[in-house]
């Protein structure tokens, strides 16, 4: 009799991966989450470009600068995951 292991079905292959892309982004979320409560990022938001008008009555705030840097960070964070996985 052979008792070597059967090689693992390609469901179980997919539901790894996935797995671990899971953890990879619960780990990126808590370390984001450190960066946020240490005051790292303090910064974000009061970059040149993103514009604010307080009067009296009215507050506008519309963060260009802001939101095109998560942008490009978020498009490049994407572009990478579809190369590597």
């Amino acid at each position: 009799m052979n008792h070597r292991l059967k090689s693992v079905p390609p469901k179980f292959e997919m539901n790894r991966h996935v797995g671990l892309l899971v953890v990879a982004g619960g780990a990126a979320l808590i370390v984001l989450g450190l960066l946020i409560y240490s005051g790292a990022l303090s910064w974000f938001g009061r970059l040149p470009g993103d514009i604010r008008y307080k009067s009296d009555s009215v507050q506008v705030y519309v963060p260009i600068v802001s939101m095109l840097i998560l942008s490009v960070v978020l498009s490049l964070a994407f572009y990478l995951l579809r190369r590597f996985f």
